[in-house]
């Protein structure tokens, strides 16, 4: 439910009194805001469609109907607390021509606190624009692989790890550890954090909504430090690969039918018989368990290549359940991605050149000079300790990488849009040419 905006009892009593409505109308214009006007006008014909359709369900309910109505309601509700405060400020601002000085002195102070308001308000309506991504809700997968670097890569692909882990832990995320496999004969680092050398860690986030909370640490991590094998004390550089992808709710039910592993429409569908499955005897620490039975498993997607193998349970079922937990996200992603591209080169996306691909590097971690910097949003956190163990400072600068994301998404918006009214126009002078 929308709130109105509070008006205090000295202006309520000067806005009953008569008013120049000549005044007020050049005061509700659009001029001040900071909302392109593309994308208010785009606001406004969504906001057409959802009155339109919520007066078609009130006769009769139609499910295709309803589920529209509820993709608009974000635009429609975002659009209508947007003009009530553009209201607000008109009035406001109709006050501030009052003869009363303690008025004007209300009026003034209530003014300020509403603009501000106003431009939270412009971006939470920039951002409904955006297209919600398909994997928005679902949980996901962190996939952490120590990239460039040697062993030193290994060892802060752990801290990688344990960072994200502490970070759910202590948002009250649900997580699972669905592999991490150590380098075999390699010691642990002697230093304060005793990191291992990481070969792969994938966290599951059990959580609804984590792949969208997460989407925007997928890249490369670099970090520089001394390690605590250097004897001369120089600096060294390596980076560490992540990988997010969408991984399935416990109640598979639940998913819609383009998002569900068993439909054959959707992107997570993979054919078994389009697997070829291999049964290995686990390798590593683990006891008389390991090199005795044949509990690890490998799936090879043959028309891909793509290719996971799960050794970390001693049951072989559970090895083959993550597995194929694995494989589908890993595919699912990279449908996903070849049709992201299709479409980019089909429309020519504004933002196709600034897009950041998986290899790119995306932060910073530097250990002389205790900062944390993201190179997207710019922003940078001198607290690194804080931000190795998944505290508030982590929280800012995802949060960042995520605001970050929006303004490039409401970017592309904003030329599609621009592009559209420009294409009918461009028709026209064409065909008076002729």
């Amino acid at each position: 439910m929308l709130t109105t905006q509070w008006v205090c009892r000295r202006c309520i009593k000067a806005l009953a009194r008569p008013q120049n409505r000549q005044f007020l109308r050049l005061a509700s214009t659009d001029t001040n805001t900071k909302l392109p006007v593309v994308l208010l006008k785009r606001a406004r014909n969504i906001a057409a469609e959802h009155e339109k359709l919520a007066s078609a369900l009130a006769t009769e309910f139609d499910p295709k109907t309803a589920k529209r109505l509820g993709e608009l309601s974000r635009v429609a509700n975002a659009l209508r607390e947007w003009e009530a405060t553009q209201s607000s400020i008109a009035e406001l601002t109709t006050l501030l021509q009052s003869n009363d000085t303690e008025l004007r002195q209300l009026a003034k102070e209530e003014l300020s606190t509403t603009n501000v308001k106003l431009n939270s308000l412009a971006a939470a309506l920039s951002a409904s624009l955006t297209p919600r991504d398909p994997f928005a809700d679902m949980p996901c997968l962190l996939e952490v692989r120590p990239g460039p670097g040697g062993m030193e890569g290994r060892y802060f692909a752990d801290a990688i790890f344990r960072m994200y882990r502490s970070y759910c832990s202590r948002k009250g995320l649900r997580t699972n550890v669905l592999k991490y496999e150590i380098v075999d004969g390699a010691e642990a680092s002697t230093g304060g954090s005793s990191e291992s050398p990481l070969h792969e860690g994938i966290l599951e986030i059990l959580d609804a909504g984590a792949f969208d909370k997460f989407r925007g640490e997928a890249g490369m991590h670099r970090v520089q430090r001394v390690p605590w094998t250097e004897t001369s004390g120089r600096t060294h550089t390596s980076a560490v690969a992540v990988w997010v992808l969408p991984s399935f709710p416990d109640n598979e039910d639940d998913m819609p039918n383009e998002q569900s592993f068993n439909d054959p429409n959707s992107i997570f569908y993979v054919d078994p018989r389009e697997v070829k499955e291999e049964k290995m005897r686990a390798g590593g620490a683990g006891g008389q368990h390991v090199n005795k039975t044949e509990s690890a498993i490998r799936l090879t997607h043959e028309p891909t290549g793509v290719t996971v193998s799960m050794q970390d349970s001693r049951s072989q079922h559970r090895n083959r359940e993550s597995a194929w937990t694995l494989l589908r996200s890993r595919i699912g992603q990279r449908r996903r991605e070849e049709r992201e591209e299709e479409a980019r080169t089909l429309r020519n996306n504004v933002l196709s050149k600034d897009k950041i691909a998986r290899g790119s590097k995306i932060r910073t971690y530097n250990y002389t000079q205790d900062r944390c910097s993201d190179h997207r949003s710019g922003l940078d956190v001198h607290n690194l300790p804080n931000v190795l163990e998944g505290g508030e400072a982590l929280e800012r600068i995802i949060e960042s990488a995520k605001e970050w994301l929006v303004s490039q998404e409401i970017e592309a918006v904003i030329a599609e849009e621009e592009a559209s009214t420009a294409a009918p126009s461009n028709a026209v002078k064409k065909g008076k040419k002729r």
